[in-house]
């Protein structure tokens, strides 16, 4: 099959619900900016479309290839982060990019491809009797625990959350028993006190507010109070386009990266949110059909993975700017300003393609 038979075979509709979501995105970036492209739609838009042809790309690539090299990524994606702490810079209180000069790098989107498709290849090897196994599973678990911890020290509790709970999905799909997950969950429960002394003081602050936003109004609670100023202030059918109060006042912050949800739910409502929704909910379901298809436990497992991944951006984000969980900085998938998860999102959903493209593909163990 030729390159261009390849892009062909590209399954439409997962296609069309990324472009046409991301589309979405850029036309709430240009209202976040008063009707301009600039400073965020243009920079997004050119984001994109790098991002785009990198994810054709990756999607003609032998799906045998990230097998091949799924170790070999893990193991760049670990050093990276462990140089995030000798040479990150600091932005926005934390210390998770590093400065490539063209452009500001965050080692921790790189690990989340990296880790899923290393839990992929390990359970890829084990048969159902050695999943069986307790003393089996200490591996990928040192391999799940030691990116996160380094992750929390940077600190970002949203990605470290996005990396245990998708390489959870990974366990479970592998056919871990549930019982094994009972205890794992007991013994986080258990180190709740310790883990709390660990926490940032904003961190704690953010739980706390969480569970109390009123407390602290003008501060620590203003974000979560003002987004849900806008989100009702929406009502059924929105304010229209350009029309949102609390966003174009200023009332709204962080309106073009984590509130972005906020702001097209000020403006166009709640039909508008569930429109979004099923537009997201559709692209899950798309890429779920491909895992489901996959012929070999490498390329179901890192479907599932990824799927899973990008299940949990959605929900997370929509559900902090709602109150529902603490704001912990988790973008908006295909939505939200910014590079590195636009890329590594992009470069998931071709990994995705690939898996389809390459179905009949077969991995030894």
């Amino acid at each position: 099959m030729t390159v261009f038979q390849k892009l062909a075979s590209i399954p439409r509709m997962p296609l069309f619900l990324l472009c046409f979501i991301t589309m979405l995105g850029m036309l709430m970036l240009v209202s976040a900016a008063n009707g301009s492209l600039h400073p965020w739609a243009f920079k997004q838009m050119i984001r994109f479309l790098f991002g785009f042809i990198v994810m054709l790309n990756i999607s003609c690539i032998n799906v045998r290839a990230f097998f091949d090299h799924a170790y070999l990524l893990y193991l760049i994606s670990f050093i990276a982060l462990m140089a995030v702490e000798l040479m990150g810079f600091v932005g926005m209180g934390a210390q998770r990019w590093i400065d490539l000069y063209v452009f500001n790098f965050q080692p921790s989107e790189l690990m989340r491809l990296g880790l899923i498709l290393t839990l992929a290849r390990y359970f890829h090897s084990l048969s159902q009797e050695e999943i069986a196994n307790p003393f089996v599973l200490l591996l990928p678990i040192v391999l799940i625990f030691a990116p996160t911890l380094l992750v929390l020290r940077q600190p970002d509790l949203g990605t470290a959350m996005l990396l245990m709970l998708s390489s959870a999905a990974i366990f479970f799909a592998a056919g871990v028993r549930l019982w094994k997950f009972a205890v794992v969950g007991g013994g986080i429960l258990a180190a709740i006190p310790l883990l709390w002394t660990l926490l940032h003081g904003y961190q704690k602050k953010r739980i706390l507010i969480f569970l109390n936003p009123e407390s602290d109004p003008a501060h620590a609670g203003y974000h979560i109070i003002q987004s849900k100023i806008a989100l009702g202030s929406g009502g059924l059918f929105g304010k229209g386009f350009l029309q949102g109060t609390q966003s174009h006042l200023n009332f709204l912050p962080e309106k073009q990266t984590d509130f972005i949800f906020t702001m097209f739910c000020e403006e166009f409502g709640f039909i508008g949110a569930l429109f979004l929704i099923t537009l997201y909910t559709s692209l899950i379901v798309c890429n779920i059909r491909i895992a489901m298809n996959a012929r070999t436990t490498f390329a179901r497992l890192t479907a599932l993975g990824l799927s899973a991944t990008l299940f949990l951006y959605v929900f997370i984000n929509m559900a902090m700017v709602t109150g529902l969980l603490p704001v912990v900085g988790i973008p908006l998938p295909f939505f939200s300003y910014g590079g590195t998860a636009m890329l590594t999102l992009l470069i998931s959903q071709g990994i995705l393609f690939s898996i389809h493209l390459h179905n009949d593909i077969r991995i030894v163990r």
